[in-house]
C-alpha cells in the first residue's frame, strides 16, 4: 500500500514532535494539513532548521501574522512548510506579544523569509530579530503605526513628517474601499465596480 502525502505530513510531523517533544503541541490535523504550536518563540528557527535540513522541508512557502486583538500573547507569526523532494506541507505557528514583539529571524534557514519579515515587521510591528536588512518595505521610513493591526482605522490615520509624507484620513462614506449594501451579488457590490454616476 503506498503512503500518501497527507500520510507522509504526519508522519513527519510526528518526527519533528520527536525531536522536541514538549516545546511542540499536539499535532493539529484539519483537511489534511498539520499544524504545529512552537511554545517557544525564541527557538523557532531552531526548529526550522531541523525541519529543512532532517525533514527535508526546504521551501518556506509563506510567512504570516495574525491580530489575535485583545488576546495576550496578541499575534501569532505563521510559516508555511514544503518539501521539494516529498511533496508535503507542515504548519508551524508560535505566539508573539504585544510587549515583547519580537522573536528570531529565519532569514538564516530560508533566504526567502527575507521579505516576508520586512512585510510582518511593516504592517503588524514584530520584529524580526537577526534580520540582515530589517526595515520598511511599503510604508515610508518614519511611519509610525502598523496599518494592518486590528485597532488601526480603516480611513487611516492624520500624519505629518515634515519633508516625509503627509496623509490626511480617508473618507469612508461612499468613499472607494466601502462596500455598498443591497446590490444583486458581490461583483456589484466591489467599490472598484462603480462608476462615477452611481457613486
Amino acid at each position: 500500500m503506498s503512503i500518501t502525502t497527507s500520510d507522509k505530513t504526519r508522519m513527519l510531523a510526528e518526527q519533528l514532535r520527536g525531536k522536541f517533544g514538549a516545546l511542540l503541541s499536539e499535532i493539529a490535523e484539519f483537511r489534511r494539513e498539520c499544524t504545529l504550536i512552537v511554545h517557544e518563540k525564541a527557538r523557532i528557527a531552531e526548529v526550522c532548521s531541523y525541519a529543512k535540513k532532517e525533514l527535508g522541508f526546504d521551501g518556506l512557502t509563506d510567512l504570516s501574522s495574525v491580530d489575535n486583538y485583545g488576546e495576550d500573547p496578541r499575534f501569532w507569526v505563521v510559516y508555511e512548510l514544503y518539501g521539494h523532494e516529498h511533496h508535503a506541507y507542515l504548519r508551524l505557528k508560535t505566539r508573539v506579544g504585544e510587549e515583547d514583539c519580537h522573536l528570531p529571524s529565519v532569514t538564516c534557514v530560508w533566504r526567502t523569509a527575507n521579505w516576508h519579515e520586512r512585510e510582518i515587521y511593516d504592517m503588524m510591528g514584530i520584529r524580526f530579530d537577526g534580520h540582515p536588512d530589517l526595515r520598511r518595505i511599503l510604508m515610508w521610513e518614519g511611519y509610525p503605526y502598523y496599518p494592518l493591526r486590528k485597532d488601526f482605522p480603516l480611513e487611516g490615520k492624520e500624519t505629518e513628517l515634515p519633508d516625509v509624507a503627509f496623509t490626511q484620513k480617508a473618507p469612508l462614506e461612499g468613499g472607494p474601499f466601502v462596500t455598498t449594501t443591497g446590490e444583486k451579488n458581490a461583483s456589484s457590490r466591489e467599490p472598484r465596480a462603480r462608476t462615477e454616476e452611481n457613486r
